[in-house]
């Protein structure tokens, strides 16, 4: 005998799943596309305004800490690099440490578009992870190398906002080298955050001076 509201019940069922399945694929595909779409803008914006060869290196440091504070989730990255030591740092001492890992970095990254020669990015894929964070993979191409950099931007949806988290270069996690490194540092110091933010400091005035 045929059984007609069992039949019903599976349809509905399936249709569900079905109608479930195709509402996340489709949000799954919108998240990649606006996280490349969001690598790319931050890539094209950057060419435009920080190569500019009539600005000098203050203006390009102003446009560079704004591009930063643009695209990249610098507070959170800046957090997770201090790992442990973020926790037992006074109040005091977290507020000059995310100052000086944003002067840091923009010290560190601003002089690299000063020299630029025409360098490309070209995405090529994305893979979205855990609902929220894409991994935007991407190839930068060197007019005068024979072989492109690969490097792929952790980008997280925080609602209608994307930030980027963290970048691999050839594989490797930017952040996972900073936080090593900044460790190794706080080690060196006998874990006295105030030393190691002396040194930051160091480094930053260095880095500034062009020395």
């Amino acid at each position: 005998m045929f059984d007609r509201r069992g039949f019903l019940l599976a349809t509905g069922t399936f249709v569900s799943v079905t109608t479930l399945s195709s509402t996340r694929y489709a949000f799954a595909v919108d998240l990649a596309g606006d996280a490349e779409r969001f690598v790319q803008g931050m890539a094209d914006k950057a060419i435009i305004e920080l190569t500019d060869p009539d600005i000098d290196r203050a203006e390009r440091k102003v446009r560079m800490r704004s591009l930063m504070r643009d695209y990249f989730f610098v507070p959170g990255i800046a957090q997770w690099v201090l790992g442990r030591f973020w926790r037992k740092a006074t109040e005091a001492e977290q507020e000059e440490f995310l100052q000086l890992f944003e002067d840091l970095l923009v010290e560190t990254y601003v002089d690299r578009f000063a020299t630029y020669s025409g360098e490309t990015l070209l995405i090529t894929k994305s893979d979205v992870r855990s609902g929220k964070d894409v991994i935007v993979s991407s190839s930068l191409d060197l007019p005068e190398a024979t072989k492109k950099i690969k490097l792929d931007w952790r980008v997280r949806a925080q609602g209608d906002a994307y930030k980027i988290i963290d970048i691999m270069v050839e594989g490797v996690s930017m952040g996972q080298s900073q936080r090593a490194q900044f460790a190794s540092a706080i080690k060196n110091n006998n874990n006295d955050m105030a030393k190691f933010l002396d040194e930051l400091r160091s480094r930053v005035s260095i880095a500034d001076s062009g020395t």
